[in-house]
Protein backbone atom coordinates (compact mmCIF):
# COMPACT_ATOMS: atom_id res chain seq x y z
CA UNK A 1 0.00 0.00 0.00
CA UNK A 2 1.21 3.43 -0.95
CA UNK A 3 0.46 6.40 1.06
CA UNK A 4 -1.67 7.79 -1.76
CA UNK A 5 -3.67 4.66 -1.01
CA UNK A 6 -2.96 5.28 2.49
CA UNK A 7 -4.93 8.78 2.16
CA UNK A 8 -8.13 6.71 1.15
CA UNK A 9 -8.48 3.56 3.46
CA UNK A 10 -7.43 5.65 6.37
CA UNK A 11 -10.60 6.30 8.90
CA UNK A 12 -10.90 6.93 12.68
CA UNK A 13 -10.59 3.89 15.08
CA UNK A 14 -11.33 3.69 18.60
CA UNK A 15 -11.76 -0.14 19.46
CA UNK A 16 -8.14 -2.12 18.91
CA UNK A 17 -7.63 -6.12 19.24
CA UNK A 18 -5.48 -7.76 21.61
CA UNK A 19 -2.63 -7.92 19.93
CA UNK A 20 0.87 -6.44 20.31
CA UNK A 21 2.67 -4.54 17.68
CA UNK A 22 5.66 -6.96 16.31
CA UNK A 23 9.53 -6.31 17.15
CA UNK A 24 9.51 -5.59 13.62
CA UNK A 25 6.41 -3.24 13.39
CA UNK A 26 8.09 -1.17 15.98
CA UNK A 27 11.53 -0.78 14.71
CA UNK A 28 9.78 0.74 11.18
CA UNK A 29 7.67 3.18 13.43
CA UNK A 30 10.32 4.38 15.35
CA UNK A 31 12.43 4.79 12.42
CA UNK A 32 9.91 6.72 10.62
CA UNK A 33 9.70 9.02 13.81
CA UNK A 34 12.92 9.70 14.19
CA UNK A 35 13.12 10.52 10.78
CA UNK A 36 10.32 12.92 11.47
CA UNK A 37 11.80 14.33 14.70
CA UNK A 38 15.21 15.17 12.93
CA UNK A 39 13.87 16.61 9.64
CA UNK A 40 11.69 19.10 11.71
CA UNK A 41 13.51 19.63 14.86
CA UNK A 42 10.79 17.29 17.02
CA UNK A 43 10.70 15.14 20.27
CA UNK A 44 7.97 12.54 19.06
CA UNK A 45 8.12 9.13 20.65
CA UNK A 46 6.29 5.96 20.48
CA UNK A 47 5.37 4.36 23.63
CA UNK A 48 4.05 0.59 23.43
CA UNK A 49 1.78 -1.71 25.81
CA UNK A 50 0.78 1.30 28.21
CA UNK A 51 -2.88 3.03 28.75
CA UNK A 52 -1.37 5.46 30.95
CA UNK A 53 -2.33 8.32 28.73
CA UNK A 54 -5.94 7.26 28.32
CA UNK A 55 -8.43 8.64 31.15
CA UNK A 56 -10.40 6.09 32.39
CA UNK A 57 -13.76 7.32 31.12
CA UNK A 58 -12.94 7.59 28.26
CA UNK A 59 -11.58 4.03 27.87
CA UNK A 60 -14.89 3.28 29.63
CA UNK A 61 -17.04 4.72 27.18
CA UNK A 62 -15.33 5.40 23.46
CA UNK A 63 -12.39 3.52 23.04
CA UNK A 64 -11.18 -0.66 23.55
CA UNK A 65 -7.62 -1.91 23.76
CA UNK A 66 -5.66 0.94 23.58
CA UNK A 67 -2.44 0.50 24.79
CA UNK A 68 0.13 2.26 22.10
CA UNK A 69 0.34 5.49 21.08
CA UNK A 70 2.77 8.46 19.77
CA UNK A 71 3.68 11.34 21.67
CA UNK A 72 3.25 14.59 19.68
CA UNK A 73 6.04 16.30 21.02
CA UNK A 74 8.73 19.54 20.52
CA UNK A 75 9.73 22.69 21.67
CA UNK A 76 7.62 25.52 21.90
CA UNK A 77 8.72 27.27 19.20
CA UNK A 78 7.05 29.23 16.56
CA UNK A 79 5.48 26.96 13.70
CA UNK A 80 5.62 24.01 16.74
CA UNK A 81 1.71 22.93 15.75
CA UNK A 82 1.86 22.82 12.47
CA UNK A 83 5.10 20.65 12.37
CA UNK A 84 3.57 18.16 14.50
CA UNK A 85 0.27 18.11 12.44
CA UNK A 86 2.55 17.45 9.25
CA UNK A 87 4.52 15.49 10.77
CA UNK A 88 2.02 13.01 12.50
CA UNK A 89 -0.06 13.03 8.91
CA UNK A 90 3.18 11.42 7.80
CA UNK A 91 2.94 8.62 10.71
CA UNK A 92 -1.13 8.27 10.40
CA UNK A 93 -0.27 7.32 7.20
CA UNK A 94 2.66 5.15 7.35
CA UNK A 95 1.15 3.43 10.06
CA UNK A 96 -1.81 2.48 7.93
CA UNK A 97 0.20 1.09 4.85
CA UNK A 98 2.26 -1.16 7.75
CA UNK A 99 -1.60 -2.55 7.95
CA UNK A 100 -2.16 -0.45 11.49
CA UNK A 101 -5.28 1.80 12.29
CA UNK A 102 -4.90 5.25 14.25
CA UNK A 103 -7.14 7.56 15.77
CA UNK A 104 -5.67 11.47 16.37
CA UNK A 105 -6.17 12.51 19.92
CA UNK A 106 -6.02 16.03 20.94
CA UNK A 107 -7.90 16.59 24.32
CA UNK A 108 -9.07 13.81 25.45
CA UNK A 109 -5.43 12.33 26.81
CA UNK A 110 -3.71 12.79 30.15
CA UNK A 111 -1.17 15.12 29.44
CA UNK A 112 1.55 14.73 32.61
CA UNK A 113 1.46 11.23 31.83
CA UNK A 114 1.93 11.56 27.85
CA UNK A 115 5.02 14.05 29.30
CA UNK A 116 6.63 11.74 31.77
CA UNK A 117 7.14 9.63 28.97
CA UNK A 118 9.01 11.69 26.73
CA UNK A 119 12.34 13.63 27.69
CA UNK A 120 10.40 16.92 28.35
CA UNK A 121 11.93 20.30 29.09
CA UNK A 122 9.86 23.20 30.23
CA UNK A 123 9.39 24.65 27.07
CA UNK A 124 7.59 21.17 25.82
CA UNK A 125 4.53 21.34 23.92
CA UNK A 126 2.48 18.19 23.45
CA UNK A 127 -0.33 18.70 20.99
CA UNK A 128 -1.61 15.43 21.09
CA UNK A 129 -1.01 12.11 20.64
CA UNK A 130 -1.39 9.19 17.62
CA UNK A 131 -3.06 5.39 19.23
CA UNK A 132 -1.76 2.98 16.94
CA UNK A 133 -2.79 -0.59 16.65
CA UNK A 134 -4.84 -3.02 14.87
CA UNK A 135 -8.55 -1.97 14.99
CA UNK A 136 -11.16 -4.38 15.26
CA UNK A 137 -12.63 -2.62 12.25
CA UNK A 138 -11.27 0.18 9.53
CA UNK A 139 -13.59 3.18 10.66
CA UNK A 140 -15.93 4.77 8.50
CA UNK A 141 -15.16 7.68 6.28
CA UNK A 142 -16.39 11.14 8.30
CA UNK A 143 -18.82 13.44 6.51
CA UNK A 144 -17.45 15.75 4.06
CA UNK A 145 -17.85 19.18 2.94
CA UNK A 146 -17.58 19.86 -0.99
CA UNK A 147 -14.54 20.69 -2.58
CA UNK A 148 -15.93 24.30 -3.84
CA UNK A 149 -16.66 25.23 0.40
CA UNK A 150 -12.80 24.93 0.97
CA UNK A 151 -11.30 25.95 -1.99
CA UNK A 152 -11.43 28.40 -4.80
CA UNK A 153 -8.84 28.41 -8.58
CA UNK A 154 -8.07 31.52 -10.56
CA UNK A 155 -9.19 30.36 -14.16
CA UNK A 156 -10.08 26.67 -14.68
CA UNK A 157 -8.21 24.49 -11.92
CA UNK A 158 -5.49 22.04 -12.79
CA UNK A 159 -6.40 18.32 -12.16
CA UNK A 160 -3.20 18.36 -9.54
CA UNK A 161 -5.44 21.54 -8.10
CA UNK A 162 -8.37 18.95 -7.49
CA UNK A 163 -6.67 16.65 -6.81
CA UNK A 164 -4.45 18.27 -3.86
CA UNK A 165 -8.31 19.22 -2.79
CA UNK A 166 -9.74 16.18 -2.98
CA UNK A 167 -7.03 14.64 -0.69
CA UNK A 168 -7.37 17.76 1.88
CA UNK A 169 -10.87 16.60 2.42
CA UNK A 170 -9.74 13.49 3.57
CA UNK A 171 -7.39 14.60 6.53
CA UNK A 172 -8.29 14.32 9.59
CA UNK A 173 -9.13 17.95 11.45
CA UNK A 174 -10.71 18.98 14.94
CA UNK A 175 -14.03 18.02 15.30
CA UNK A 176 -14.45 17.72 11.86
CA UNK A 177 -14.67 21.58 11.05
CA UNK A 178 -12.70 21.06 8.05
CA UNK A 179 -11.67 24.59 8.18
CA UNK A 180 -9.62 25.29 5.17
CA UNK A 181 -9.17 28.01 2.90
CA UNK A 182 -7.19 26.84 -0.37
CA UNK A 183 -6.68 29.40 -3.29
CA UNK A 184 -4.76 28.29 -6.65
CA UNK A 185 -3.26 31.25 -9.14
CA UNK A 186 -0.90 29.03 -11.71
CA UNK A 187 1.31 26.85 -9.88
CA UNK A 188 1.16 29.02 -6.64
CA UNK A 189 -1.18 27.86 -3.47
CA UNK A 190 -2.22 28.92 -0.33
CA UNK A 191 -3.75 27.30 2.33
CA UNK A 192 -4.77 28.66 5.79
CA UNK A 193 -7.08 27.14 8.78
CA UNK A 194 -9.35 29.01 11.13
CA UNK A 195 -9.83 26.32 13.87
CA UNK A 196 -9.36 28.23 16.85
CA UNK A 197 -6.42 26.38 19.00
CA UNK A 198 -5.93 23.86 16.83
CA UNK A 199 -5.41 25.85 13.63
CA UNK A 200 -1.55 25.52 13.31
CA UNK A 201 -2.07 21.54 14.03
CA UNK A 202 -4.67 21.12 11.06
CA UNK A 203 -3.21 23.52 8.31
CA UNK A 204 -0.01 21.03 9.29
CA UNK A 205 -2.51 17.80 8.39
CA UNK A 206 -3.72 19.83 5.46
CA UNK A 207 -1.15 20.69 3.93
CA UNK A 208 0.67 17.16 4.09
CA UNK A 209 -2.61 15.80 2.41
CA UNK A 210 -2.36 18.54 0.20
CA UNK A 211 1.22 17.82 -1.17
CA UNK A 212 0.35 13.97 -1.00
CA UNK A 213 -2.44 14.05 -3.67
CA UNK A 214 -1.35 17.05 -5.56
CA UNK A 215 2.54 16.42 -5.79
CA UNK A 216 4.82 18.88 -4.66
CA UNK A 217 6.32 19.13 -7.90
CA UNK A 218 3.29 20.35 -9.16
CA UNK A 219 2.67 23.57 -7.48
CA UNK A 220 4.70 26.30 -4.72
CA UNK A 221 3.06 27.47 -1.72
CA UNK A 222 2.60 31.10 -1.66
Amino acid sequence: MTLQEAMSTRHKVSKYKDKPLSADVVRQLNERIKTQNQKYGLNMKLVTESKDAMPGIIAALMSKGVKNYIILAGSDTPGIDEKLGYSSTDLMLYAQTLGLNTWWIGGMFIRKNAKKNINAGENTKIVGIVVVGYGENQGVAHKSKAASDISSYEGDSPEWFKAGVSAVLLAPTAMNKQAFTIKGDGNKVSMTCNNGSYSGVDLGIGKYHFELGAGKDNFEWM
